[in-house]
């Protein structure tokens, strides 16, 4: 996290900034309360965040992200080592399970960001404990516990919702008593988490399956357009295989599959862990080819970067795969053994430790040129003018990136997160239009509206084009100091 934080990429990634700031607002807002979780992204990893957000500094800085997302993938490498040592009944391989999992650079990045993968990886690996553990006992405990770590994980990420049937019919065909009962009670805890959530959409929006078919899901933005992989399966495991490799390096993405024959012919104890860890993989061949709703763009076949992240969910697949070719070794060669596979399987990283080489800081990296380059110009105009109480009327999104930096109370900032209050001001700022600042894109609702209080007589005067290659120009606009700096 500190090397992260010391060249100041926690924020590379505009997901990460929205998720950070999603959490702040829920208490710093013109409007704070739950319905600032908003819809599409789960809330959970939000939730975590709420109290370092609370933090000016913590959150300005990123680290109230960074904090439980580090946290969570402690969490992961416990129960991948606890879960492996179960199935392989050895220390040894469950160290080089680990040890593969924790010096992938694509993860340790991620896990310094406010990105979800690495909290998704604590529920995930979590539940693979819970099932190891219930296939060597027998034990209920165990079956709740995977109830709650796999509800968890669908408070995370989708994919955890993938997962549940799957992991019931574990319960079903491996409990030696009381099956039924087994995988009633573990389906009826693990299925609060979508439960919650489609009641919460229901809720807030009036639709249960908002984040589905909503305004603002993948669906409504994406408008049908098609994708690689889409009705081709090919072309989906193509790209999504490519982005995996991209992940784990070479070298462990291809001992993986080589040490699954080892695993399975050696321990049948493996097979059931070996597909849970590959459910998440399944998953987005699926999305990618029925509907195109979870685009992968990798750069040697799209010469651009987008979600190539999605890949890295192989990683406890490949470090508990590999940690298989430790077990065969005769008990003796065992310790030396880990070592190896370990040298093996992170060599890459080993030899070449250059952020350039790791695809997720690159991809954050590469697609956030611009919002950082017009942020900072933003920040370093409107930071030489702007008082500290003065109001806000923006854009939402990328823009409250510069808040952020500013340190601005969200209370002081109007978007289209504070529902109605936002719609009367854009509809008629004629009325309603009372903010000391706008900020916005050109040509967006928010520019519009600060066209119409203009041309109905007030005096907003833009102060600032803020022009960035390949990317919209931002605009910020003052009124006049004689005006009330006020919102009714």
């Amino acid at each position: 996290m500190w090397f992260f934080y010391t060249n100041g990429s926690l924020l590379y990634y505009g997901d990460a900034e929205s998720h950070l700031n999603i959490a702040r607002r829920v208490m710093d807002s013109r409007t704070p309360g739950y319905d600032q979780l908003g819809t599409v992204w789960l809330p959970l990893p939000h939730i975590l965040m709420i109290p370092f957000a609370r933090s000016t500094e913590l959150w300005r800085t990123g680290l109230a992200g960074s904090i439980p997302s580090a946290a969570c993938f402690v969490l992961a490498a416990c129960f991948l080592f606890s879960g492996a040592r179960r199935v392989f009944g050895m220390a040894s391989a469950a160290f080089a399970a680990t040890a593969i999992f924790v010096l992938n650079p694509n993860a340790l990045y991620l896990q310094s960001t406010a990105m979800t993968e690495p909290v998704f990886f604590a529920a995930f690996c979590g539940l693979f404990y819970a099932t190891a553990a219930f296939a060597d006992t027998r034990q209920a405990r165990f079956a709740i516990l995977a109830g709650v770590c796999a509800a968890t994980g669908t408070l995370i990420r989708y994919e955890g919702w993938f997962l549940l049937p799957f992991a019931a019919v574990f319960f079903y065909v491996t409990a030696q008593e009381h099956r039924f009962r087994t995988a009633f009670v573990f389906s009826v805890i693990a299925g609060l988490g979508p439960l919650l959530w489609l009641g919460y959409n229901y809720w807030v929006f009036d639709n249960a399956l908002e984040f589905y078919n909503g305004a603002g899901s993948p669906r409504a933005i994406q408008g049908g357009k098609p994708y690689p992989g889409l009705h081709d399966w090919r072309v989906a495991a193509q790209y999504y295989f490519t982005a995996a490799q991209l992940n784990l390096g070479t070298p462990l993405f291809w001992a993986a599959w080589i040490c699954i024959p080892a695993a399975l012919l050696k321990f049948k104890r493996t097979a059931w862990p070996l597909l849970l860890l590959a459910l998440p993989a399944v998953f987005y061949l699926w999305s990618m080819h029925s509907s195109g709703g979870t685009p992968i763009f990798v750069p040697s076949l799209m010469h651009s970067w987008y979600n190539t992240r999605y890949g890295l969910v192989l990683l406890p697949f490949a470090a508990f795969a590999c940690a298989a070719l430790v077990a065969v070794l005769p008990k003796s060669a065992r310790g030396f053994g880990a070592v190896i596979v370990i040298l093996i399987c992170a060599g890459q990283w080993l030899m070449f430790p250059r952020p350039e080489s790791w695809v997720t800081w690159k991809e954050s990296q590469v697609n956030s040129e611009a919002r950082r380059a017009w942020t900072a110009e933003a920040v370093r105009l409107l930071g030489a003018e702007y008082k500290p109480g003065q109001t806000i009327y923006s854009t939402a999104g990328d823009v409250m990136g510069i808040y952020r930096r500013m340190g601005i109370p969200f209370r002081d900032v109007l978007t289209v997160d504070n529902g109605p209050l936002f719609q009367a001001v854009t509809v008629r700022p004629d009325l309603f239009l009372w903010t000391r600042w706008a900020v916005c894109f050109a040509g967006d609702d928010t520019q519009t509206a600060v066209d119409k209080a203009r041309l109905s007589g007030l005096d907003y005067q833009l102060q600032h084009d803020i022009v960035v290659p390949n990317a919209p120009v931002l605009q910020i606009y003052r009124r006049s100091p004689k005006a009330p700096n006020i919102l009714p």
